[in-house]
């Protein structure tokens, strides 16, 4: 009896994580898998209509902007936010004179809402009155007439991408700083006896020993890319016009608009996206390692 205990004992103690998850993640999966597959508005009864929402949604113009919005998001944001704390991290390490605050300084807009960020730089980008336009016109670099449209159609998308950024780069940056933490100093000391300076050092040692920290880091910059609504609904609202309209948004504007199954069909390529997209980047690593 207590052989047989002790054997469903780890069992029992991951089911209520198994249950929950099971009614709160996969029967959500489900049924919002089965509501793209009907005319459901959100009120009223479900009609099946098959693929018909699918079909739609390939003709949409506004379904290839916003997914086109969204993978250069994605690819932006998860290169640049790797890059820029993979080099940080590397520079704090090394202990320079104010390291710590340095850290304490990119880490802090982590913890600070994504709507306040996105409001404090939606009035800075602002083209008539914002912070930055006005301070390129005081330093000469723009007319006093002249605007940059730093949130509209050309320039939207990619003041996005640094808003993002702006938020996210500290978290890579902690996280490559812990792994650094974790390869041993007789290394870099071994290669710097034999001539390797702080770059080959860098491409020789550092990288790939945070392979498997990049990798993870990708994985949750395409997840977190894809979930991306806050900072643009709140800076652009996906304008001007459908300018730099993201999936999530897409989703967002057809299910308030009482169109519930063609919105479910929209999460669902999202779902695929994100799923495809991991599996790929699994399957690298591992090639890799």
């Amino acid at each position: 009896m207590n052989r047989l205990a002790g054997r469903y004992a780890p069992y029992l103690y991951i089911l209520p994580v198994v249950v929950l998850s099971g009614v709160l993640l996969y029967f959500s999966i489900g049924f919002n898998a089965y509501a793209s597959l009907t005319d459901w508005n959100g009120l009223t009864s479900m009609n099946f209509v098959g693929l018909q929402n699918y079909v739609d949604l390939f003709q949409d113009r506004t379904f290839w902007i916003a997914l086109t919005n969204t993978l250069l998001f994605l690819v932006a944001t998860v290169a640049i936010q790797a890059a820029l704390g993979l080099l940080v991290a590397v520079l704090v390490k090394e202990r320079m004179p104010g390291s710590a605050f340095f850290k304490a300084i990119f880490f802090l807009p982590i913890a600070m809402a994504p709507a306040i960020i996105a409001t404090v730089f939606r009035y800075m980008l602002e083209a008539n009155y914002g912070a930055l336009n006005e301070t390129l016109r005081s330093l000469g670099l723009l007319g006093e007439t002249d605007v940059i449209q730093w949130l509209g159609s050309d320039l939207g998308l990619w003041s996005i991408v640094v808003i993002n950024v702006f938020q996210w780069m500290g978290f890579s940056m902690m996280i490559y700083f812990a792994a650094l933490m974790s390869i041993p100093e007789d290394i870099y000391e071994a290669a710097t006896l034999d001539g390797a300076g702080w770059w080959r050092q860098l491409w020789s040692i550092t990288i790939p020993s945070l392979r498997g920290t990049t990798s993870v880091l990708i994985i949750l910059g395409i997840v977190g890319s894809l979930k991306t609504f806050d900072i643009v609904w709140l800076t652009t609202g996906g304008g001007p016009g459908v300018s730099t309209q993201f999936l999530t948004t897409f989703l967002y504007l057809e299910r308030a608009n009482r169109e519930a199954g063609y919105a479910s069909a929209i999460g669902m390529v999202i779902l695929v996206i994100a799923l495809v997209l991991s599996l790929v980047q699994l399957r690298l690593s591992s090639r890799r390692s």
